[in-house]
C-alpha cells in the first residue's frame, strides 16, 4: 500500500512540472490526479484547499529547488560573472532540452495565476528568496549590501525577460545575449 506521504509528494512533483509546462489554468484536476498516479479523492485529502492550495505549494517546491541549483553553482564558480555565466547556461539548457517547455518554474503560474494571494504570494516567496540568495553571494563576493540587492534584481529581472523571450522564439540566444552582457555589467562590478 502507497503511504499518504508519497501520494501528496507525488502530486506535488507533477503539479510542480504541470504547471511549470502548461501553465495554471491549462492544468486540470483530472489530469494532475492521473499524472500523480493518485486516487481520485486524494487531491482534497492532500490538499483541503484545491487546486489553489496544490499550486501556492507546488511554486514553493519549484522555487526551492531553483533555488538549491543557484546555491550549488554560485558555490563552486570562481567569480561571480562566472556564477551568472553558469546559473544562465543551467536555464537555457533545461529549456532547450525540454524543447522549450520548461521556463521558469514561477513565471508561467504567476503571470496567470497573480489574483490568487496564496499562489501570488508563493510566487513572491520564490522570488523573494533568489534574489536574497543571489544578493548575499554577491555580497559574500565583496559588493556593499545595497549594490548587491540591486545587482540581484537586475540580473534576475534580466535573466528572467531573457527567458520568457527564449520560451517565446524557441530560441535559446535572447538567453545568450542576457548572459554576455551580464558577465561585463557583474565584472564591471567587482572590478
Amino acid at each position: 500500500m502507497v503511504n499518504r506521504t508519497d501520494t501528496r509528494r507525488r502530486m506535488l512533483e507533477s503539479a510542480a512540472e504541470l504547471f511549470r509546462t502548461q501553465g495554471y489554468h491549462a492544468t486540470g484536476m483530472t489530469q494532475l490526479v492521473s499524472e500523480s498516479r493518485a486516487p481520485k479523492g486524494s487531491l482534497y485529502f492532500h490538499f483541503p484547499g484545491g487546486k489553489e492550495q496544490l499550486a501556492a505549494e507546488a511554486v514553493r517546491l519549484s522555487g526551492e529547488r531553483l533555488a538549491g541549483v543557484f546555491r550549488e553553482i554560485t558555490a563552486s564558480a570562481p567569480d561571480p560573472a562566472t556564477a551568472v555565466d553558469l546559473i544562465v547556461t543551467a536555464l537555457a539548457t533545461s529549456l532547450s532540452e525540454s524543447d522549450f517547455r520548461c521556463g521558469c518554474p514561477i513565471a508561467t503560474v504567476a503571470l496567470e495565476a497573480a489574483d490568487s494571494e496564496p499562489i501570488r504570494a508563493a510566487c513572491d516567496q520564490g522570488y523573494e528568496g533568489w534574489l536574497r540568495d543571489i544578493s548575499a553571494y554577491f555580497t559574500k563576493c565583496g559588493l556593499a549590501e545595497d549594490r548587491a540587492a540591486s545587482l540581484a534584481t537586475i540580473a534576475l529581472s534580466a535573466i528572467e525577460g531573457a527567458l520568457l523571450l527564449a520560451r517565446t522564439r524557441r530560441d535559446i540566444a535572447p538567453l545568450q545575449a542576457v548572459a554576455a552582457h551580464l558577465h561585463t555589467t557583474v565584472e564591471r562590478e567587482f572590478a
